[in-house]
């Protein structure tokens, strides 16, 4: 782990998951959230253990377009009702898994995943709101996550932004993922800055059922994956929503999060890093601990969260690189003339385009 940051972990809307969304649920890696804490993703493997990389069975015309298949993949989160298992796998030999409940009634998605490695941990999900139960410490979290967080949407996609300005999407055939036909895509970048993804799509309701984080060198990073999938399956939202209501026994702890800029924050980013926008800045803050800033930027698939707060001697014992998978985390002491501060850059980026974001960051004047 890396110095100053503790070993909780705390939902931010870096996912969106990780980083993030969804994916902050699952991966057992490292992936900074609120108050400098870790939020855990799985790590790299290479492509030849994941399998299934090349095209199964050849696909015809007509292709989708890039637009087409982010529409596709960004509504495919709202399918009704949904049952299954996720498995996250990493080449060190770490995986993670989940059971996810999911049921969509108008304009209202609830989910349950149930973790199924690790400690136990419980989060639901109603809209934004991300409730997380921790048996064994009988503490139950509160927080809010970016809206594009449900499961299992597994890019950050904002249809805002012009991403196929920087991603190129092919379709590589067909396979079967869980027992259902699937769609396969590849999402390939156009400069260093980025990762590719491949992508198996439900050909049915288009929902992602398997994902590949891929490197330039064409290496798979992560994958993540259903490896039991029920369709259209009674989920009932009522008693989703009664299980989030159980938390007599548990202490209660709500992240407090106050939307910002990064003006008033004062910082600035000197030199922007290609491809990304500044999407969303909040204020946060916890009991025992100083105000943290979370800025967090986009280029319309993937998410950098960068974390500014004050220096402390004793919780910032050294900077770092944390790698697991497809996740970089970088931390640097960053001083000047108005104060001395802790900088925290995390995202399912290469190292190099973190490096640029620390880099960049300054005081304003």
């Amino acid at each position: 782990m890396i110095a100053g940051l503790s070993s909780g972990d705390r939902a931010a809307g870096a996912r969106r998951v990780p980083a993030r969304g969804w994916r902050l649920l699952l991966r057992q890696a490292a992936v900074i959230c609120c108050a400098g804490s870790l939020v855990t993703l799985a790590g790299a493997q290479t492509g030849g253990s994941f399998g299934g990389g090349a095209s199964e069975r050849p696909i015809g015309p007509p292709q989708r377009s890039m637009a087409e298949w982010l529409v596709r993949l960004q509504q495919a989160s709202r399918v009704p009702s949904y049952v299954g298992t996720f498995v996250v796998s990493s080449a060190s030999g770490a995986m993670s898994s989940a059971r996810i409940w999911h049921v969509c009634e108008g304009d209202v998605q609830i989910e349950r995943v149930e973790a199924l490695t690790g400690a136990p941990r419980s989060t639901f999900r109603r809209n934004d709101s991300v409730m997380t139960f921790l048996p064994d410490a009988r503490v139950v979290k509160l927080d809010q996550s970016e809206s594009g967080g449900i499961f299992p949407n597994l890019l950050n996609i904002n249809q805002a932004f012009p991403t196929s300005d920087f991603y190129a999407s092919r379709e590589l055939g067909q396979g079967r993922v869980a027992g259902f036909d699937a769609d396969i895509v590849m999402l390939s970048p156009r400069d260093e800055w980025r990762y590719g993804y491949r992508i198996w799509s439900e050909k049915r309701t288009g929902l992602v059922v398997k994902t590949q984080t891929v490197d330039a060198g064409g290496r798979v990073l992560e994958q993540a994956a259903f490896s039991e999938l029920q369709l259209g399956v009674p989920v009932q939202a009522d008693k989703l929503r009664q299980m989030m209501g159980s938390t007599e026994g548990y202490r209660v702890v709500k992240a407090e999060r106050t939307r910002t800029t990064p003006e008033a924050e004062g910082w600035q980013l000197k030199n922007p890093v290609p491809g990304f926008r500044s999407e969303n800045c909040y204020r946060r803050s916890a009991a025992k601990e100083s105000p943290l800033v979370q800025w967090i930027f986009s280029d319309g698939l993937v998410t950098v969260s960068l974390f500014m707060e004050p220096f402390d001697r004793q919780r910032h014992q050294g900077e770092g690189v944390a790698s697991m998978g497809a996740t970089h985390t970088l931390t640097r002491r960053l001083v000047d003339r108005a104060g001395d501060w802790w900088v925290t850059a995390v995202g399912e980026v290469p190292l190099p385009t973190l490096q640029a974001f620390v880099q960049g960051l300054q005081r304003r004047p």
